[in-house]
């Protein structure tokens, strides 16, 4: 199994949380949001940041991989980058893809999905069921989900 978990770290300093992922299966944790201060509006994502994390799981999708999980199709997706050309090429071995979508980017991943887009509810019964049905061979997804 490849792919990114979102962890979001509180923060002492009142500030917004800081933004990391988990790469899978390595375990490498990349913080991609950027301090830009109390006063600051704009996006925090740090992209290159992220981009290392893209690397780090295409390294391990290249190796061998049943499934891809993502966290979300986000707006650097939404753009042509981030994990959008990962998940392509996952979809065109036939590699299951789970990745989470939020409203701001349901467009633009149904664009780039079209037909091969299928909803699942995000419970544990459903996330369980969808998996199970898609592999085979991916050692120890029941203790996953």
């Amino acid at each position: 199994m490849c792919g990114c978990v979102q962890i979001n770290a509180e923060r002492l300093d009142g500030l917004p949380c800081d933004m990391l992922v988990r790469a899978l299966p390595t375990g490498n944790v990349y913080k991609i949001s950027q301090d830009l201060g109390a006063g600051s509006r704009g996006c925090r994502l740090d992209a290159n940041a992220l981009e290392s994390a893209v690397g780090d799981v295409t390294a391990a999708f290249e190796r061998g991989a049943d499934m891809l999980i993502l966290n979300k199709f986000g707006k650097h997706e939404a753009e042509g980058r981030g994990f959008r050309d990962l998940i392509g090429e996952a979809v065109y071995r036939g590699v299951p893809v789970l990745v989470g979508i939020n409203d701001l980017n349901r467009p633009a991943f149904l664009e780039f999905a079209g037909d091969l887009a299928a909803p699942v509810q995000p419970t544990i019964e459903e996330l369980r069921g969808w998996m199970l049905a898609r592999t085979t061979t991916c050692a120890g997804v029941e203790d996953i989900v």
